[in-house]
């Protein structure tokens, strides 16, 4: 068996999707320079292409850190060289060629999957770790000896081993998204829970090219306002950090954020194949303000009441639509924190030419109890016109975050009429509330979505906002018709219930008359605050 085998910048391993929308694999090398080629990452979870993205911006983030367009040693010098650098590879519309071609010749000798000394993402360390089978390996299966997942993707040999461009895809997701059941081997070592990226609720722009999507999340200033300490990712490192569960400074650079090793690993093959690995905790750092992660919601908290505000990386809930969390990611009156990566977009936005619609994502991964087992990952996205992220009017973000939170508030009637037809039908009214708030949220869902699209900062805003709660209003109308439509005679003939001392009278009538009152409320604005 050859020592040194599968070098990731020459074989091809990264899952791309043309224009045409037919999916093949490229080398990360082919995958810098054809950028401008492909519609973007194609890989079998959005999770998985989260991962690759990452390690794709740190090459990316240590190339144009360091050189200029045409291939000249140029380090940043201040802020306005990193925007003006960032609009020139813009404009070009590819990745600059030869910088990149030179970095990764010179770094070569890292990138080999399987090396005796330096395999990449892995340290032969890892050896002392927990077992896995390749089924754990494989994020599509995620299977552990004591859980087994029904109706797999695959079978048979294509189940115990992966091939090593597959090894390779997964063992960047499981560096960034491991749960939390590998058992330490040291004593008295903390828990550090799951991968970094799977503590986070991630967030990242959306281009219409892989070219596009790098360049939008290549944030080369912090927060949008300062410039990052110089790069150094892990492969750069004169020897790689190999102890179990060791915590670390914060990253002050990005490209050693991007490569960040949550999990020491080691890979096992046979004949050609990866049957399984090793695993350890690897490096970690306090969570609270860790504002060097660009790609992230936060979540305000404060331990006493005189006690200073911290913010900790706030996962998506995945039974929200991407739009209900707009005043989180978009509004900072709302959320006091916005995402990194929205405040980078923010400050490139006037260099984006023709560009006037934006893309966001969320992507996540749905964990057990205790961050025990990987159970699904999601992704939703969100378009709308640019310019409203426009930081110096940010009014009619502002505007778009109160009616998200009036649309909430309707959900809430809803669900409260539901609950009332139940109890005045001799029910509880347990689980018919939360049903007809899903069931409200899913009528609503692709109006919002075509409303936020069509809005413009500078048309006629206010019309827009009356028009887009008179369609809300007709939905939810509607809705709360079909729940009284649906009652039994029960529900409409209704009953006499005692709340506190007194008595009531509920039917399914009256219950739906206060509802058409609440909403008459919601049209005229009285939700939106």
């Amino acid at each position: 068996m050859k020592e040194k085998e599968f070098n990731l910048l020459e074989e091809p391993w990264i899952r791309v999707r043309r224009p045409d929308c037919t999916i093949g694999e490229v080398s990360l090398t082919d995958a810098l320079l054809g950028a401008h080629a492909y519609a973007g990452l194609a890989g079998e979870l959005p999770t998985q292409d989260v991962a690759v993205l990452r390690l794709l911006l740190a090459v990316l983030h240590t190339v144009v850190c360091r050189y200029d367009p045409q291939g000249r040693e140029s380090p940043l010098r201040d802020e306005d060289d990193a925007l003006e650098r960032w609009k020139v590879l813009w404009e070009l519309g590819r990745l600059p060629q030869e910088p990149i071609r030179a970095y990764l010749s010179r770094w070569r000798e890292r990138f080999w999957l399987f090396h005796p000394e330096r395999p990449f993402y892995q340290v032969n360390e890892a050896q002392a770790g927990t077992e896995y089978g390749a089924k754990k390996l494989n994020g599509e299966l995620s299977e552990s000896e004591n859980k087994y997942r029904l109706f797999q993707s695959y079978a048979g040999a294509e189940k115990d081993s992966l091939s090593y461009s597959q090894a390779a895809r997964w063992l960047l997701y499981l560096n960034g998204f491991d749960d939390n059941s590998g058992k330490p081997k040291g004593k008295g070592l903390p828990s550090v829970g799951a991968g970094w990226l799977g503590s986070l609720g991630l967030i990242l722009a959306r281009g219409k090219t892989l070219a596009e999507t790098l360049l939008l999340n290549l944030a080369l200033l912090k927060d949008g306002q300062q410039l990052w300490e110089p790069p150094r990712p892990y492969w750069e490192l004169d020897r790689p950090r190999c102890g179990e569960r060791v915590r670390i400074s914060m990253p002050s650079d990005q490209a050693g954020l991007l490569t960040l090793q949550s999990r020491r690993i080691i890979l096992y093959r046979e004949e050609g194949r990866v049957t399984g690995y090793r695993l350890l905790g690897g490096d970690f750092f306090e969570k609270e303000n860790a504002f060097c992660e660009q790609m992230t919601l936060w979540r305000k908290s404060q331990e006493k009441k005189n006690a200073p505000v911290a913010y900790r990386p706030a996962r998506h809930d995945p039974a929200k639509q991407m739009w209900r969390e707009f005043p989180a990611a978009f509004a900072e009156a709302s959320s006091d924190r916005l995402p990194g990566i929205v405040r980078w977009v923010v400050a490139i936005r006037e260099l984006l030419g023709n560009t006037a619609l934006i893309q966001f994502e969320a992507v996540g991964a749905v964990y057990g109890d205790k961050d025990f087992f990987v159970k699904d990952a999601f992704s939703d996205s969100l378009t709308f016109h640019r310019d409203l992220l426009n930081a110096e009017d940010a009014g009619t973000i502002s505007r778009i975050a109160l009616e998200v939170n009036g649309c909430e508030k309707v959900a809430e009637r809803v669900g409260r009429l539901a609950r009332d037809i139940d109890e005045a039908a001799g029910g509880s009214g347990n689980g018919a509330a939360e049903a007809a708030r899903e069931r409200f949220y899913f009528a609503i869902d692709r109006p919002f979505r075509q409303w936020l699209y069509e809005l413009d900062p500078e048309q006629d805003v206010d019309g827009a906002v009356l028009a887009w709660r008179k369609q809300a209003a007709a939905l939810a109308r509607r809705t709360g018709r079909a729940l009284v439509e649906e009652a039994g005679p029960a529900a409409l003939v209704g009953r006499a219930v005692k709340e506190g001392t007194e008595r009531a009278y509920l039917a399914a009538p009256k219950a739906f008359n206060r509802f058409l009152k609440e909403l008459s409320d919601y049209e005229k604005g009285r939700y939106a605050t």
